[in-house]
């Protein structure tokens, strides 16, 4: 098969949904597959037998939700626009808003165009672990989320009427003792409303299928609060978690050259094809690699793009690198594809899936024709 590709395993994928159809059994709750994180639509016939449905950002994920996924759609923005609102309620069960002016403004309009959806909003519970501060919801002067000294009166008088649910999140790769200490900061902050409500999302950020995770801590947290609310359904939304180390991004060597270090150029980009590897940023692990002058041969791996930081790291290798030579990078399938671009006219991967039936399928090529279409 001609590099670039993604490979996702279905097998492996199905492995962590029968991690996650195990929590549901032992504790109720409903689980939602995160779009912004696996979007891999080819593969929803799987994710959707496990599964309860998506949460979707805006108003592509939640039409991709309900024309591929066909369960449930949960929508919320950080900012819904106008023109959007008649389509995303119309397709939505569940609508959150980020703020009490959003909820305000577009309450009525979305109740109009479908007079069963579910409003909720989601709150700041001011609290976070998360290891990095780019992706802490709850960091200072975060945007996402109600806290609770901006509920106005109005608001705190609708809880419960119109608005049926509230959603925080305030994780990020975590285990479930970060879950018990965010959801005791929003307990103590929101916990008064929680006996009128109908719901409750905890959001993201669930490291529930990493090797380690306390899986029985998450049950118990879970069932603890839900028989103090009995009432109330509870969801989580994972994207990561579904795609964790299901499959790889599939490269190879097109050059090598030697400026003070040995540079093996390959036919990706980290900064278009492997985004958080230097947002994160965090290292991508290489199959048959090891840090650099662990092995014989130590390379840096590189990008084919202008960018002078298009670099994957050093590694270091048995065996000396040769143009053509395939380099795997390994759990590259959760936000990698979903973000990836044609930046610098680099071609985007192809897409492939290893089937249950050992069968590999590609099931999207990309060209010419996809850099050209989304410029002008």
């Amino acid at each position: 098969m001609r590099t670039p590709y993604w490979l996702l395993e279905e097998e492996l994928l199905e492995e962590n949904l029968k991690i996650l159809a195990y929590i549901k059994k032992e504790t109720g709750i409903k689980i939602l597959l995160a779009l912004k994180g696996y979007a891999l639509w080819k593969s929803f016939p799987l994710v959707s037998k496990y599964l309860d449905g998506c949460c979707a950002s805006g108003l592509h994920e939640a039409t991709l939700s309900n024309e591929e996924f066909k369960k449930e759609t949960h929508t919320y923005s950080p900012a819904f626009k106008e023109e959007d609102i008649e389509k995303i309620a119309t397709i939505s069960n569940h609508l959150v808003f980020n703020s009490p002016t959003q909820y305000q403004r577009f309450k009525a309009l979305a109740k109009e165009h479908n007079p069963n959806i579910s409003l909720g909003l989601r709150v700041n519970p001011e609290y976070s672990e998360s290891p990095v501060e780019l992706y802490n919801p709850c960091g200072v002067y975060s945007r996402l989320g109600t806290t609770i000294n901006n509920f106005d009166k109005l608001l705190k008088s609708e809880i419960g009427r119109e608005i049926e649910g509230l959603h925080f999140h305030a994780l990020c790769e975590q285990d479930s003792m970060a879950l018990e200490n965010v959801l005791n900061a929003f307990e103590e902050k929101f916990g008064k409303f929680l006996p009128s409500l109908k719901w409750v999302n905890f959001g993201g950020g669930h490291h529930i299928t990493k090797k380690g995770y306390n899986q029985e801590l998450l049950i118990k947290i879970v069932n603890e609060f839900r028989k103090k609310y009995p009432h109330l359904e509870v969801y989580l939304e994972l994207g990561e978690a579904v795609g964790w180390e299901t499959g790889t991004l599939v490269t190879s060597v097109v050059d090598i050259l030697h400026n003070g270090i040995d540079i093996a150029i390959l036919d990706i980009s980290a900064e278009a094809h492997m985004p958080d590897t230097i947002i994160m940023p965090y290292r991508a692990k290489v199959r048959g690699a090891d840090n650099p002058n662990k092995k014989a041969f130590t390379y840096r791996l590189g990008g084919n793009s202008c960018l002078a930081g298009d670099i994957m790291g050093d590694y270091s290798f048995d065996k000396p690198l040769k143009v053509g030579d395939k380099i795997i990078f390994e759990d590259q399938i959760h936000y990698t594809m979903v973000k990836a671009t044609t930046f610098n006219g680099v071609a985007l991967p192809s897409i492939a899936i290893k089937h249950l039936d050992g069968k590999v399928e590609v099931v999207r090529e990309f060209g010419y024709e996809e850099f050209k279409s989304r410029l002008s």
